[in-house]
């Protein structure tokens, strides 16, 4: 039997100075009728993995492998599934169930997607988290397309890049916002407007951009240090999506936000199963292929072997806008 490596956390990290996971032997693992084996060959390191070390999940069973994202192989399993190239991510996975910052990973059938072809493994293990979050969000807020308009706030962050991505793929109007910058980095199937945070007149000049009516949706990636200006650049009827923060606790005038018919709405991935999130990868596929949608670039210099992960977790914990990404 082959014989690799895994990561393993046997209790949370009291500190970001004490994530320390142990490297153990892995013995490759058999695949029951209704499961896959796959080899990672790339496994990205986003801060859910982090603070779940630190045991900011509740629900996390110890000890565990952690890690969401992933790029491997079937190595075992359906005859039709072995020796596919795969991608893939969960929000069970490293928290309820052992992750992907290992050698091996075991899946049900039904949690297997095929990764592109135009997309490297390392770019692919990126994908993930950020697309999946995304997504869910832009899903939820009732995403069109042409005639809507949308403000990211947090643009140039790797969920933020994601949602301009899908939304100016589906053919929506896109506002980015960004700290210290008034210019969008990412990839996009039409122009981005970006605004810098910091600019004192960013309100009217959001109001301005969408021609005074403000925007359908407002995807939040920060949480309370946009907050306000996202309820205030809102259209009637608009939606700000929230999937992070740093102040747990806000204020707002609930009389405005009412006869405005505003919405707010919260996105947990980590509410996603690793099956569901194949399921969205599936119908993303082929952005993927056609070049409407594109992966994180991944430099050199970030892709880590499993002996440098506690250096991987704190650098992205201090917010390193790199993709980190484990090569096991």
């Amino acid at each position: 039997m082959t014989v690799a490596q895994s990561l393993r956390l046997s209790a949370k990290a009291a500190t970001a100075a004490d994530i320390a996971p142990a490297i153990v032997n892995q013995t490759q693992p058999a695949a029951t009728a209704t499961e896959a084996v796959i080899e990672i060959y790339a496994a990205a390191v986003n801060p859910s993995d982090v603070k779940a070390a630190l045991g900011s999940m509740p629900q996390a069973v110890w000890p565990r492998t952690p890690g969401r994202d992933f790029a491997g192989r079937v190595i075992a399993g359906p005859e039709d599934w072995v020796g596919q190239d795969v991608w893939g991510t969960g929000g069970d996975l490293g928290v309820t169930r052992d992750g992907t910052h290992a050698r091996y990973l075991v899946l049900p059938v039904s949690a297997l997607s095929r990764k592109p072809k135009s997309v490297s493994v390392a770019a692919a293990a990126t994908v993930g988290v950020p697309f999946i979050t995304a997504n869910e969000g832009l899903r939820r807020a009732g995403l069109k397309g042409e005639g809507q308009t949308l403000i990211v706030f947090g643009s140039n962050g790797k969920v933020g890049q994601a949602a301009v991505q899908l939304a100016t793929r589906a053919g929506a109007q896109v506002i980015g916002v960004e700290r210290g910058s008034s210019q969008y980095r990412g990839h996009a199937s039409s122009a981005v407007t970006a605004f810098d945070a910091q600019d004192p007149d960013l309100v009217q000049k959001l109001l301005d951009a969408t021609g005074g009516r403000g925007a359908d949706i407002a995807y939040n990636t920060v949480g309370s240090p946009y907050f306000e200006t996202a309820l205030a650049t809102l259209a009637i009827g608009g939606t700000q999506i929230l999937i992070s923060t740093i102040e747990r606790n806000v204020s707002f005038d609930i009389l405005a936000f009412y006869r405005r018919n505003l919405q707010m709405l919260g996105v947990d991935s980590l509410k996603l199963s690793v099956t569901q999130c194949a399921q969205v990868l599936n119908q993303l596929l082929p952005g993927f292929d056609d070049g409407s949608l594109k992966a994180f670039e991944v430099d050199e210099s970030s892709l880590i072997p499993l002996s440098g992960a506690a250096d991987a977790y704190r650098k992205v914990l201090s917010g390193s806008m790199d993709r980190v990404v484990l090569a096991p």
